[in-house]
């Protein structure tokens, strides 16, 4: 089915739209203004089935039939089947899952008689339509969006791409879902502790998301209470902590801003943890009172840079160069190897001790794990994973996006989006140091020897190029082609190696030298990227207009991109890159 238009929601994700039929009025969608003003609902494309009862998990258990009126649920036991299904809506919930869930270890031999009853009753009571068998067990066949619970997760994920006031809307619509303690009614033997926990750390992180987006709106004042509250309920949440002692900070509560760090570290000392890197250095920042402000003076950035940074996108000029923040990787690999305390926690230096301590096998190692648990696409990753259909659209290449994290987020988001892409990443160790190696979207990889002959096995014409400089994990077999440059020596092997620029493979290197830069994440404290841009600009510098975009700058790094003829936008990646996709949506609606 042809597309009949581009839309443009708010989190810059480009979508086409088909015609649909049949369509059912949403009940309670969130909306916001799209493209050329038009309102548009945001990400769903899905409406909600009012024939369907709408269940509450996010509080006592309750669902309520299409007229309003409750829907009796039966006894503890069948409760407690009918609460675990919800929490897997749509998914096949094994008997043997269930019948642990409700009864826990101790089971008794009716147990599964037990279950049947319940499967039978509940399917009176919801519609036999809606609770399926399929083997090895049961189905809840209803949409997330029928489950508060799942419209809570969609509209934080929504929100996470959205503009602060809007942001802090939508999380305040999303965290007005809860009642109370969720499933405060169910008596669970053998799932409440792990789904409890899981629904817990949903609500702190959405919770301390609000905070942030009520922070960069400028209403610390208000929040003062409430994280205050929070940091009594939940005293081992340093983010809530840090938000805490920034909200003082902004009310002009420095002396109390400081007093919250003080409380913040005896409390985690008492539990045998050492503060974060980033908790710390946010003191650091308050008794020096060089905390950043966001800029509300860019808030309102005129349509001129967003249209010239559109333009360039749309016409295949534009190499995205996407940072990462190291410092929770740090904080983690220190906590592991029991790093000196007392030692600059960064991750050079991190990575550096344990290289020599236990060896590069075991810090290898550790790296790979941590960064496979954490390879969550954020909405600027999503963004650009969102781009290869709308290049195609307007005729031009595809993207080459360059990185200096070590993780598969990414590559993540292309997956998701079904959008293959080759992998070129640069070898820090082993017996082809100082080379890059290619995957393929076959997971085929090949080691670069010659890159300036290797043209033809990496087109933009054909996928996106994914160009990993200082390596990482890289979704290959083989072992020897996966390598981190991330230890002290590996920085200074990298910066002797004088000829990292032209081992870059021949295509690529033309195509970062005829092209504008769109750094995104990174600040003057990535000395890293200083070596990156002196490896592929060399002494002439940047050639074509250029952006660093930071959710907010210090003098000196407002200064460092001055220096290097990079104009400078303080505002947070998010809604920049919402911004821009809907700047680029008018030239794909042009072409449509």
């Amino acid at each position: 089915m042809t597309p009949t238009t581009l839309e443009s929601p708010a989190n810059g994700t480009l979508t086409a739209r088909y015609p649909r039929t049949n369509a059912v009025p949403d009940r309670s969608e969130p909306c916001v203004p799209g493209a050329r003003g038009a309102t548009v609902v945001i990400r769903s494309r899905t409406s909600y089935n009012l024939e369907v009862p709408y269940f509450r998990v996010l509080g006592p258990l309750e669902a309520t039939a299409a007229d309003g009126t409750q829907i009796p649920l039966g006894g503890a036991r069948q409760r407690a089947v009918l609460a675990a299904l919800l929490l897997r809506v749509g998914k096949v919930v094994s008997t043997e899952f269930l019948i642990d869930a409700v009864w826990g270890e101790h089971a008794p031999r009716t147990a599964m008689t037990s279950l049947q009853n319940s499967i039978s009753n509940l399917r009176r009571a919801v519609g036999a339509e809606l609770l399926l068998t399929r083997p090895p067990g049961y189905v809840l066949a209803v949409e997330p969006q029928d489950v508060d619970l799942g419209r809570f997760e969609r509209l934080v994920r929504e929100a996470r791409s959205l503009p602060p006031e809007e942001r802090a809307a939508a999380l305040r619509d999303a965290l007005s879902l809860w009642r109370g303690q969720p499933l405060a009614d169910v008596l669970f033997e053998g799932l409440a502790g792990s789904e409890m926990h899981r629904l817990e750390d949903l609500q702190l992180a959405a919770l301390e998301s609000w905070a942030d987006a009520e922070l960069a709106c400028g209403r610390a004042a208000e929040v003062v209470p409430e994280l205050e509250r929070l940091v009594r309920e939940q005293p081992l949440r340093e983010e809530l902590h840090r938000q805490l002692m920034l909200a003082l900070y902004h009310t002009g509560r420095q002396a109390e801003a400081a007093n919250a760090y003080r409380n913040a570290s005896g409390i985690l000392v008492e539990q045998g943890l050492e503060p974060s890197p980033r908790l710390k250095e946010t003191h650091k920042e308050i008794l020096q009172q060089t905390v950043a402000h966001a800029a509300p003076a860019q808030a309102g950035l005129g349509d001129d840079h967003f249209g010239e940074v559109a333009d360039a996108l749309a016409a295949g000029r534009l190499v995205p160069v996407l940072g990462t923040d190291v410092s929770e990787l740090a904080s983690r690999l220190a906590r592991r190897f029991e790093y000196p305390p007392e030692e600059a926690p960064d991750l050079t230096r991190v990575a550096q001790y344990v290289s020599l301590t236990k060896g590069a096998g075991p810090l290898y190692e550790e790296l790979r794990t941590m960064l496979e648990i954490g390879a969550e696409p954020t909405p600027v990753h999503r963004f650009f994973a969102s781009l290869p259909p709308v290049l195609r659209l307007l005729g031009v290449s595809h993207q080459l996006l360059v990185t200096t994290s070590y993780d598969l987020a990414l590559e993540q988001a292309f997956l998701e989006a079904e959008e293959e892409f080759d992998v070129v990443s640069y070898l820090a160790s082993g017996r082809h140091r100082g080379r890059f190696c290619h995957v393929q979207p076959d997971g085929t990889a090949h080691v670069i020897d010659v890159p300036n002959t290797y043209a033809s096995e990496l087109s933009l014409e054909r996928r996106t190029v994914i160009l990993k400089l200082h390596g990482g994990i890289n979704g290959s077999a083989v072992d020897d082609l996966e390598s981190f440059v991330v230890t002290e020596d590996d920085y200074i092997d990298y910066l002797a190696q004088s000829d990292v620029g032209s081992a870059i493979p021949v295509a690529l290197a033309a195509k970062l030298r005829r092209s504008h830069f769109l750094f995104l994440g990174y600040g003057m404290r990535d000395w890293n990227l200083r070596l990156v841009l002196g490896r592929i600009w060399g002494a002439e510098g940047v050639a074509y207009r250029s952006w660093a975009v930071q959710a907010a700058a210090r003098p000196l790094e407002r200064q460092f991109w001055r220096a290097r003829d990079v104009d400078l936008i303080e505002m947070p990646l998010d809604d920049h890159v919402s911004a821009l996709g809907r700047h680029l949506s008018l030239a794909a609606e042009a072409v449509a």
